[in-house]
């Protein structure tokens, strides 16, 4: 069945005034922060064409095995103290192999046992048991991007499907976990793919949504894909927004280089949350930065 764009004859500012007030009036004030650290670092199996971590792509990505208890207990002390309410512990590689559920596991448990805050995991493609064990350790959310629209998905990765990813959600739940999954926009999709991909999170009753903006990197299979129009992504964001009133929209990477002095637009479009403290292989703005930009937007929202 071919997928309908209801939105397409609405213009961006109508969107965006529509997401706002669902904002105002299903969230409030609220505004979302959190951290990530990049726990092992690239040689990753998976050809997702955007990603530099991996192996079938020649970048400068870092490589790195997975890094030690106290590497990752400083990591949610620091995001902690940045204003952070949830950290996450995030590897590179289709999935945990071996020891490493376990290694994985120890982390977690470190972590729970010395630092105030929510602790989440992105492991990749993920069974039950491992997300079962993952949450007896002290794990209380599981991030696994769906990245992009079921029907665009072959476009961008071959070496797992879409429905592998959807199965990694649907276990996260069983697991009784709360769930953050969402996706990269300028990966060449177009908004009807966005409304997809919206949907599908919708229909998946996922917890929290990353909205990643792809920052074209040399040596991906995506280098050279022209970056959207700033009018393309607060109509993408505010398409979220509408789709999925209720949950934390959180922008993560790509929103500095691809919405600049524009970037509180993006929060009057429905967008409500942020990850801080930089990304997986990129730096973003500082957290004093952020957290001064949190102030601003409340402050806006509330007069």
């Amino acid at each position: 069945m071919a997928v309908e764009n209801p939105f397409e004859q609405t213009s961006t500012l109508d969107l965006m005034a529509q997401a706002l007030r669902l904002k105002l009036a299903r969230r409030q004030d609220r505004f979302s922060l959190c951290s990530i650290l990049n726990a092992k670092s690239g040689k990753c199996s998976e050809d997702c064409a955007y990603c530099t971590q991996s192996a079938h792509f020649l970048t400068n990505s870092p490589e790195y095995p997975l890094v030690d208890v106290k590497t990752a207990v400083a990591a949610a002390v620091a995001a902690k103290d940045n204003g952070a309410s949830r950290f996450s512990l995030v590897t590179s590689g289709r999935g945990p192999v071996g020891d490493e559920v376990a290694a994985y596991g120890e982390l977690i448990g470190a972590i729970k046992g010395r630092v105030d805050i929510g602790i989440c995991g992105s492991f990749g493609i993920a069974s039950l048991a491992d997300l079962t064990l993952w949450r007896d350790a002290g794990m209380s959310r599981y991030h696994h991007n769906l990245e992009s629209s079921q029907e665009f998905f072959p476009s961008i990765c071959a070496t797992h499907t879409f429905a592998e990813r959807v199965a990694t959600v649907k276990a996260a739940r069983e697991a009784g976990l709360s769930v953050c999954s969402g996706g990269i926009i300028g990966l060449g999709e177009d908004e009807t793919n966005r409304v997809s991909l919206a949907r599908s999170l919708a229909e998946l009753e996922v917890d929290s949504v990353p909205l990643n903006i792809l920052i074209s990197l040399e040596g991906t299979a995506l280098s050279d894909v022209a970056p959207l129009s700033q009018d393309e992504i607060l109509r993408a964001i505010a398409i979220f927004r509408i789709i999925l009133p209720d949950v934390p929209l959180r922008l993560a990477a790509g929103r500095e280089s691809a919405l600049g002095e524009f970037l509180s637009s993006a929060f009057m479009a429905g967008a409500d949350g942020m990850m801080i403290g930089g990304y997986l292989t990129q730096r973003g703005r500082t957290p004093e930065q952020d957290l001064a930009f949190v102030n601003q937007m409340r402050e806006i929202w509330t007069r």
